[in-house]
């Protein structure tokens, strides 16, 4: 297993009565279970990256017997003069050709049916032979069968054909370990098309619809292992068409660049295809391939056109290749200048993720979660989605426009999250009955799924909402401007919360609301049942879902919401840039309008600024007894976890809610767009206090940072108003911060929420933005720490290849806060448990290098920049972007049992039953369709832990974002 993967869990939950709503980003739930004595049953994957001189080995430890092993030690053996470096992921040694690694602290449980992952570095010379055997506890371990490899071969990425006319499939498929290939499937997305059982393995297909269609070929072996090929996107169009390929093209001052041209369908004569720039850049032409000639016999082999760019112009412009009786295609190509070779890697990504054969969108232009469908993380299904996806597309199209001038896709980008991600009037059709004196009814948080339903209480005071008067008197309406978090894209569930639509069903077409986590910090992605964000008792129990997670005397339909406040913020960042870039551009009157809406989405933003029923901030203990908030009083000034919203569905039932969240995480601060909001012109929010307010958080998060700084340089966790949720006791000596206490997981525990690396980079990123652009001394001082810890963890190895932290351990505490003097931190400690290639978590850090080393000079962030980008560049890249395999472990838990209370039951919209007998993938039969399926299931009955090569939107668009960063900011 590669020791990244333990990490995601773009998780989110809302707990408690009219919602008492929380949410992370980004990290995976594993689990263990009940050690056991018994003989152990194990496999041993070994994978090196090998550059000669030296490599890493990876070794995956899979538990195949029926009981936990409770603690291991691995032996194997070399045959030549490997030499140990260091190691990681446990206790590595070494003594002649043997070596041996004994279980870290924290991995010595291998529950049954699960796997750990080591590696480690070393020398060599000569041969490198990989060890023949290895050893768990004494025990011989068996090899792990290996899944067969399957390419699919035809057709080619990014093919176009004529509706109606045959789709070539064709698959290569070869079984490992002397097993043979039974059978070669071919699938659209999770819809299988046809099977073949001989080779060569091939299909064809002539019912293809108009539109962008994924294909995948899986392969199926005689010992019943099964895989899948990587996706390849095509589309079919309604009628001939020329076919131009790619879309987007870079080309540097003073050079040649190329795309290749042909045709959909076979004509019945010869056709001529010219190629002409039809708008923009004079300084590029056509000067090779003008003229095309495509014959009945050679209309599917691509020509190419060249085009070269002058010595001294920038900008793009349009190729049209064009031909009578045929849809015309367009090529965008932008001249860069000639030290700009990032841009042209930012273009050519840009290009792979927009291009719509590739299956990065939906038909509606939603970005998925990934190209793949079958993934658990905090979506658990591929192409849901959430608004961090929406946010990276803003940002993503902000960098369009800073290399092409094209403002048209930032503004559209905005246009699709408003349409599609910020509930309508109609989806949020009660606000005007909200009560900011009454905010919300509370409940309590509670500690593990099987303690729900929460009872509400309405003896416990609530404060009141000091800034709904003055965001209604601002922009004239009750309704809340920000993202929902989660959105069933391709409405797989069948809610069918259209907008607009409450339940509509399977049957509904469009993206549809819905949410998942609700139950308390132990509620892993494992243990959650979806929910309609509108329920209207169609689904689920007699009362829909809502007796699940609260516990009241009757229940009314309703509608409710939660934002995701970093992925607010990160609109708005990206809204920055778009306006600071078109500004540099003479194009400022091209984003305004779109810019001032991000403004009043900051505006709106501050509700995550506010403890959850907002009470007063600081030494709140106790629900009862800790005070009510009477304005700002009640406000941290911190972006926590979450804020949310809700009513009734009932136009004439006359009730709302609205609340903040007490829960406050290093991770998702965003000193960047507190800056913005407070003090650049354009994105000042039109409220009385708006500005004023992102002016002290700007000072707060800054103030946090320094709080939380280990020892070593790393951010701890967080910190919370509501100790356990519920305003409890914490602790004796627990330090705080402006009276709010730490925590070092805050929010979920499975996994801890702040173990992942990822969310270091990201929010460091936001901080070197920030003194990037003003040069604040409190930010470097932070910057200066944390970097040269990262940098001390961050390996590059000769051949590109890298490894960068993972998963961190947390010891000790902070000092208690003190803004005149701040301590120093002493007892607070990280370190690294494990470390990883992953490559969005990778784009991150190495922007946040950039951004630091622009403004500092920093020459070892700078060049630790360049080699991450350039491995990554050189290492992984594949014909949908930039991806590295991923081992699965904790798939192991698609068993999991679902909480329910005895005596409850319902049904999911495709009659999934929902009972006390539920499991994870028990109300999640649509599983089972996915051509990935069998991989979980060989895995469930003892097989090794599935591999996956994932294609995250997010991960792609931000290491697309790293790339144009450091060519603005270091090229």
């Amino acid at each position: 297993m590669d020791p990244g993967r333990r990490r995601r869990a773009v998780r989110r939950w809302w707990t408690a009565a009219l919602a008492a709503l929380a949410l992370p980003l980004t990290m995976l739930a594993t689990g263990t279970t009940a050690a056991q004595a018994a003989t152990v049953q194990c496999s041993v994957d070994y994978k090196t990256n090998d550059w000669g001189s030296g490599f890493t080995a990876d070794l995956t430890i899979t538990n195949r017997g029926t009981a936990a092993i409770d603690g291991w030690t691995l032996t194997y053996g070399y045959t030549g003069n490997q030499k140990l470096t260091n190691g990681w992921n446990g206790t590595w040694s070494q003594s002649g050709q043997t070596v041996t690694v004994q279980n870290a602290s924290y991995n010595g449980t291998i529950a049954a049916g699960a796997a750990v992952s080591t590696g480690a570095q070393f020398t060599y010379s000569g041969a490198n032979t990989a060890p023949a055997s290895f050893a768990v506890n004494g025990t011989t371990c068996a090899g792990a069968h290996q899944p067969p490899v399957t390419v699919l071969t035809s057709p080619g990425a990014g093919a176009v054909y004529t509706q109606g006319d045959a789709v070539p499939l064709a698959a290569t498929a070869a079984a490992a370990d002397n097993a043979t290939i039974s059978k070669v499937e071919f699938y659209d997305d999770t819809t299988l098309l046809g099977t073949d059982t001989s080779a060569p393995y091939s299909l064809s297909v002539s019912s293809l619809a108009v539109g962008s269609h994924s294909l995948v070929a899986k392969a199926y072996d005689s010992l019943g292992a099964s895989a899948e090929s990587t996706p390849v996107g095509i589309t079919v169009a309604s009628g001939p068409a020329v076919v131009a390929t790619p879309a987007q093209l870079g080309i540097q001052q003073g050079r040649t660049g190329s795309f290749s041209v042909k045709l959909s369908t076979q004509p019945s004569a010869s056709v001529t295809v010219s190629v002409a720039r039809t708008d923009g850049n004079t300084g590029l032409s056509v000067t090779g391939g003008s003229s095309l000639t495509f014959t009945p016999s050679n209309w599917s082999t691509a020509q190419p056109v060249t085009i070269t760019a002058d010595a001294s112009g920038t900008g793009s412009a349009t190729f049209t290749a064009s031909a009578t009786g045929h849809t015309k295609a367009t090529v965008t190509v932008t001249e860069l200048a000639a030290t700009k070779a990032y841009d042209a890697r930012f273009l050519d990504l840009y290009g792979k993720i927009t291009n719509p054969a590739n299956g990065y969108f939906s038909p509606e232009g939603i970005p998925y979660h990934s190209v793949e469908t079958l993934i658990v993380e905090a979506p658990d299904q591929g192409h849901e989605t959430t608004s961090e996806a929406y946010s990276y597309l803003l940002w993503l199209q902000a960098m369009y426009g800073k290399v092409t001038g094209d403002w048209s896709k930032f503004n559209g980008a905005w246009d699709l999250m408003e349409k599609y991600m910020i509930p309508t009037h109609a989806d949020q059709p009660t606000n005007s009955f909200y009560n900011a004196s009454k905010p919300a009814t509370y409940a309590p948080e509670l500690d593990t799924p099987n303690e729900y339903p929460a009872k509400l209480d309405t003896s416990v005071s609530v404060g009141s909402d000091p800034i709904a008067g003055e965001l209604k008197s601002a922009y004239g309406t009750d309704d809340v401007y920000g993202m929902h978090w989660i959105q069933d894209v391709d409405n797989v569930y069948g809610y069918g919360n259209e907008p607009g639509k409450c339940e509509a069903g399977p049957t509904a077409t469009g993206p549809s609301y819905i949410n998942t986590f609700q139950r308390g910090p132990q509620e892993s992605v494992w243990e959650t049942v979806p929910q309609p964000t509108c329920d209207a008792f169609k689904y689920g129990g007699t009362n829909g879902y809502l007796d699940l997670f609260t516990g009241d005397s009757s229940y009314a339909k309703q509608w409710k919401y939660t934002d995701a406040p970093d992925a607010d913020a990160r609109a708005v960042q990206a809204a920055y840039w778009a306006d600071v870039w078109a500004k540099g551009q003479g194009k400022g009157g091209d984003v305004s309008a779109t810019v001032a809406k991000a403004a009043k989405m900051g505006d709106y933003l501050r509700y995550a600024m506010y403890d959850k029923y907002f009470k007063k901030i600081g030494n709140c203990v106790g629900a009862s007894s800790c005070p009510a908030g009477t304005g700002k009083d009640a406000s941290h000034y911190l972006l926590s976890w979450y804020y949310a919203w809700g009513g009734a569905t009932d136009t004439s039932a006359g009730w709302a809610w609205r609340i903040g969240s007490s829960h406050v995480h290093g991770g998702y601060q965003n000193p960047l767009a507190a800056y913005a909001l407070s003090s650049y012109a354009d994105l000042k929010p039109k409220s009385a206090t708006g500005a004023a307010d992102w002016g002290k958080s700007l000072q707060r998060q800054l103030e946090f940072y320094q709080w939380l700084q280990s020892s070593e340089g790393a951010i701890a966790g967080g910190a919370t108003n509501s100790w356990q949720g519920r305003y409890a006791t914490p602790p004796a000596g627990t330090p705080t911060f402006y009276g709010m206490y730490y925590d070092w997981q805050p929010v979920y525990h499975d996994p801890p929420s702040n173990q992942w690396f990822g969310f270091q980079a990201w929010s460091m990123e936001r901080v070197a933005e920030y003194y990037q652009q003003t040069g604040n001394a409190t930010a470097k001082a932070v910057l200066d720490k944390w970097v040269k810890w990262a940098l001390s963890k961050t390996t590059i190895n000769p051949d590109g290849t890298y490894r960068i932290p993972s998963t961190l351990q947390w010891s000790g505490q902070p000092d208690t806060w003190n803004a005149s003097s701040p301590g120093g931190n002493s007892g607070l400690h990280v370190t690294v448990a494990d470390y990883t290639n992953d490559v969005g978590v990778t784009a991150a850090y190495a922007k946040t290098l950039t951004y630091y080393a622009a403004k500092s000079g920093d020459a070892t962030a700078k060049s630790t920049a360049k080699a991450l980008l350039d491995g990554m560049w050189a290492n992984y890249q594949d014909s949908l972007g930039i991806a590295v395999p991923e081992t699965r472990s904790d798939y192991s838990r698609f068993g999991d049992s679902v909480y329910v209370p005895s005596g409850w039951s319902g049904t999911m919209p495709n009659g999934d039953a929902i009972n006390s007998s539920s499991t994870f993938s028990s109300i999640r039969s649509l599983y089972k369709n996915d051509p990935a399926w069998s991989k979980i299931e060989a895995y469930l009955k003892g097989g090794a832990a599935p591999v996956f090569t994932y294609h995250r939107f997010w991960a792609e668009a931000d290491i697309a974002l790293a790339m144009g960063s450091y060519a603005e900011l270091l090229e």
